[in-house]
């Protein structure tokens, strides 16, 4: 790739891995339209979205564990079902035009919920408290989101932050601790369940990965030091507005 593609692209991933991981998500619907923009192989895409993700999702994930902002209660029937089920969705190539219109309008309307009208619940939960999430929809819902994950080349954060912080179940700063978690785990499982798609990484990963990295380290710093509440809410709104418009676009 072109030295100015290159510095571009790292820039564009910077920029996402910054925006999404202040509210927990590692960015894998920013890094694709980010990759779309300079022309990168479809190939390519997925692969190194994944990549990328499992670097800021651990970096994340870390980072929030430290400040406590971590609940492995409400995590484990979460993850228990969503990691099979990505790795399915990982397998299967699909033809999906019809499928990334109707998840980008899902993702559209969540985003403009929270942009313009949170939840109070959400939002008072937002600076204490536990997330509670009910067995039966943990267990459902992880096994959903888990499988749209593995067919978008996603690490599922941008389907299950929504749907925690508009029912009410965690408030801003917890769905954040549950997300960088979540996403981790499945974007090694989407992965794996497309090993062979490894073969498709680009030279310029190592470059990639320190602009991912760096963006991740502000914002996961923004997130458990400095951003109150309703910003944080309102910046998932922004990151759903964002993966909306690349899902339906592409």
């Amino acid at each position: 790739m072109p030295f100015d593609d290159t510095a571009l692209l790292a820039l564009l991933i910077f920029l996402a891995a910054a925006l999404y991981s202040t509210v927990g998500h590692a960015g894998a619907s920013g890094y694709i339209a980010a990759m779309a923009v300079v022309g990168v192989a479809p190939a390519v895409m997925k692969p190194t979205a994944l990549t990328l993700n499992i670097l800021v999702a651990s970096l994340a994930t870390f980072r929030l564990w430290r400040a406590g902002l971590i609940n492995v209660r409400a995590l484990l029937p979460l993850v228990i079902v969503s990691v099979p089920c990505a790795f399915i969705g990982g397998a299967v190539q699909l033809p999906v035009e019809a499928y990334r219109i109707a998840v980008g309008v899902v993702l559209a309307a969540a985003g403009l919920r929270l942009l313009i009208d949170p939840r109070e619940k959400a939002t008072q939960q937002g600076g204490s408290g536990e997330a509670k999430i009910p067995l039966p929809a943990a267990l459902v819902g992880g096994a959903g989101i888990g499988l749209l994950s593995g067919l978008t080349g996603t690490g599922g954060g941008i389907f299950l932050s929504p749907l925690l912080l508009l029912l009410g179940w965690a408030g801003a700063r917890q769905t954040a601790g549950l997300a960088a978690p979540f996403i981790l785990v499945n974007s090694i499982s989407g992965l794996a369940g497309n090993i062979l798609s490894l073969r498709a990484l680009p030279e310029e990963l190592p470059i990639y990965a320190g602009a991912a990295l760096v963006g991740a380290l502000i914002g996961t710093q923004l997130v458990i030091r400095w951003l109150p509440v309703r910003l944080l809410q309102g910046l998932l709104g922004a990151v759903l507005l964002v993966a909306a418009t690349k899902l339906i676009l592409t």
